[in-house]
């Protein structure tokens, strides 16, 4: 995903507080975080939202716009001692000239620049799994459990086209990256 990450510290404390808040003493006498109604496997855990301003890429690998999002994350442990992550982001977008976000897409109608100052909205979300002892995120390794879809869309202002998709599976070799549509003046 062209997305920069942000907050990754933030994320792994947070994964931290959840592997020990939903972590079982394992004395057997049916008390503590790991037993009772809500407790242990299953039980989902929610982080922010928090607030974030962070350069977005296109399909070029451009920085076409400023994003200023409000970021969720939502933790769950699964019944193998992962944990299932899913973050989500809303927020509005602010271009920059050049490139459109879909300029370099090779498939479908899209644009290839757009003015500076467009303004919109987006959401989207990115949900991976955190595993073993090194608190491994799979959407920041090679690996095919990471999934995404992020949609942006913007009204008027003289545009051409009005709404991109960044989605996709996996990360790094895995990574399986599908470009819609653009935000693009011409």
């Amino acid at each position: 995903m062209k997305k920069r990450w942000i907050l990754p510290g933030l994320l792994v404390a947070a994964f931290a507080l959840a592997a020990t808040g939903l972590a079982d003493p394992g004395h057997g006498k049916g008390k503590g975080p790991g037993h009772g109604k809500g407790q242990g496997h299953g039980k989902k855990m929610k982080f922010g939202p928090y607030d974030v301003v962070t350069d977005d890429h296109g399909s070029c690998g451009n920085t076409w716009a400023v994003d200023t999002e409000k970021r969720t994350f939502k933790v769950k442990q699964n019944k193998d001692g992962t944990f299932t992550v899913t973050r989500t982001d809303r927020g509005t977008f602010v271009t920059s000239a050049g490139q459109s976000p879909g300029a370099c897409e090779t498939k479908g109608k899209h644009g290839s620049t757009v003015n500076a100052g467009v303004t919109g909205r987006f959401h989207g979300y990115l949900r991976g799994t955190f595993f073993g002892p090194s608190a491994t995120f799979s959407c920041f390794s090679d690996s095919a459990d990471c999934k995404f879809n992020f949609h942006y869309h913007a009204r008027g202002q003289s545009l051409k086209f009005h709404n991109w998709y960044d989605l996709g599976k996996g990360a790094g070799t895995f990574l399986k990256e599908r470009f819609h549509r653009d935000i693009a003046n011409t």
